[in-house]
């Protein structure tokens, strides 16, 4: 058979598929490029083994490991969430990695000489990670697509020290901390980095103790994620350094009901019903989003709400607006740093405000 007939027959099987209704079955072995991993196996040698743009395919199946990626240009792709990466069972041994000695499930780890680039992961499930399912620092273009981060104890997705990341179409859920977690550095003090672009789009992320942070970072996209059930939405934490944190687009999204309760921290204060909080941010512009039912009684509990960094930095030339905003308490929008200069509320959709009078209708 002709290889344009085998092109054919394929063709011809996809569209019947779909015409059935049926998923698509992703190609284990799609190129010489690609190393296929089978329960039992270790994911690690494979990706160990991988070069700058190979593909490595885990099939079906639970394996518990953590994997650690330094390779640039690797694709790591699961086949959705039958595909599902657990800590080791065993307890007590000395860690194989820094991925797995960090507590971590997916890492991807450069240094700041020697960034890891273009790294992909797909189509998986990390699951109850001491710290968080995915893990990158120091990167560049790192892209997360259709994976399924649940109940990791800090951060289900995160990333730090890194530039145009591109996190799309995951599920974060259950999570300790941040269901995605974009940040300078974690480890260091010190103002706001440019992260390139950062787009945190099409997310759902529920059951975390805040939806999606955004940590002393500039220049980012939140756009389109469905948030629900945290005890914030989007959580945008800047501080007195400079750069300030800010020049960031949220829109889009979709937080209702983010009423989870989540006690003091010592370096934040009870949290619950909060849609969107900025402290210490400049520039961000807030728009057309749908924030509902967002109730507490603490102090950052509201629909949106310009709130004074607890290290005393203001939010500064902030602008929201088009945003529907309804039924959240104690108000839909309040500007509660009263010492910021230049913040705006424009034709925002809402019932209530402090101080009255920022609402459009």
């Amino acid at each position: 058979m002709s290889k344009r007939h085998m092109k054919c027959l394929a063709g011809i099987s996809v569209a019947t598929a779909t015409a059935l209704g049926l998923a698509a079955v992703p190609s284990v072995a799609s190129g010489d490029s690609d190393r296929v991993v089978r329960p039992g196996e270790s994911i690690q040698t494979a990706v160990d083994a991988a070069r700058p743009g190979d593909t490595v395919v885990v099939l079906p199946g639970t394996y518990r490991e953590s994997v650690l990626i330094t390779t640039p240009g690797l694709t790591l792709r699961g086949t959705g969430e039958r595909t599902v990466i657990v800590p080791a069972a065993a307890k007590g041994t000395k860690a194989a990695h820094a991925c797995a000695a960090g507590g971590n499930g997916i890492c991807v780890i450069g240094t700041k000489g020697h960034t890891v680039d273009d790294v992909r992961i797909r189509s998986l499930t990390v699951s109850g990670f001491d710290k968080s399912g995915v893990w990158a620092s120091w990167t560049d273009r790192l892209s997360v697509h259709g994976v399924a981060a649940r109940e990791n104890g800090t951060w289900g997705i995160a990333q730090e020290r890194s530039t145009r990341g591109y996190f799309r179409n995951n599920i974060a859920t259950g999570n300790g901390d941040a269901g995605v977690f974009v940040a300078n550095s974690v480890t260091e003090e010190g103002g706001a980095t440019d992260t390139g672009g950062t787009r945190i789009v099409e997310n759902s992320v529920s059951g975390n103790r805040i939806g999606v942070t955004a940590r002393r970072v500039r220049n980012l996209v939140i756009d389109g994620n469905t948030m629900t059930g945290n005890c914030s939405g989007v959580f945008v934490v800047g501080d007195e350094s400079k750069p300030a944190a800010g020049a960031m687009t949220i829109s889009g999204n979709r937080i209702l009901e983010n009423n989870k309760f989540c006690p003091a921290t010592p370096r934040l204060s009870a949290i619950q019903g909060s849609g969107i909080v900025l402290t210490g941010s400049e520039a961000t512009t807030v728009r057309s989003n749908d924030i509902r039912g967002n109730v507490g009684s603490t102090p950052l509990s509201g629909g949106i709400l310009l709130f004074k960094s607890f290290v005393g930095a203001l939010n500064t030339d902030n602008t929201i607006s088009e945003n529907r905003v309804r039924g959240n308490k104690p108000a839909d929008l309040a500007d509660r740093d009263t010492a910021g200069t230049g913040n705006s509320f424009v034709r925002n959709t809402c019932g209530t405000s402090v101080p009255a009078g920022m609402c459009a209708g």
